[in-house]
């Protein structure tokens, strides 16, 4: 099962990492607490569209970006585990 809170956590940690950016900056550029974005990075907590948008803004991302790769990441999920539902 693909959980898509697990998968945008997991794209936003991707990028910050690939800025070389600490939760720490990234929190306080987005105004979002470092325990909460460390949450949603971890995929334990569901970000709002609101809070998203600051993070995506905090990383110089376009949401728009950040949700093509997601989507593109959770169709290859899908393609994946249908190829092993077939196989077996």
């Amino acid at each position: 099962m693909i959980l898509v809170r697990e998968a945008l956590g997991s794209e936003l940690r991707r990028r910050r990492l690939a800025q070389g950016r600490t939760l720490r900056d990234v929190s306080a550029h987005a105004k979002v607490s470092l325990g909460y974005l460390s949450e949603i990075e971890r995929g334990e907590k569901e970000a709002s569209s609101e809070l998203l948008f600051a993070i995506c803004a905090a990383l110089g991302l376009p949401l728009s970006d950040l949700l093509l790769s997601l989507g593109r990441e959770i169709a290859n999920a899908e393609a994946a585990a249908r190829v092993v539902r077939v196989a077996a």
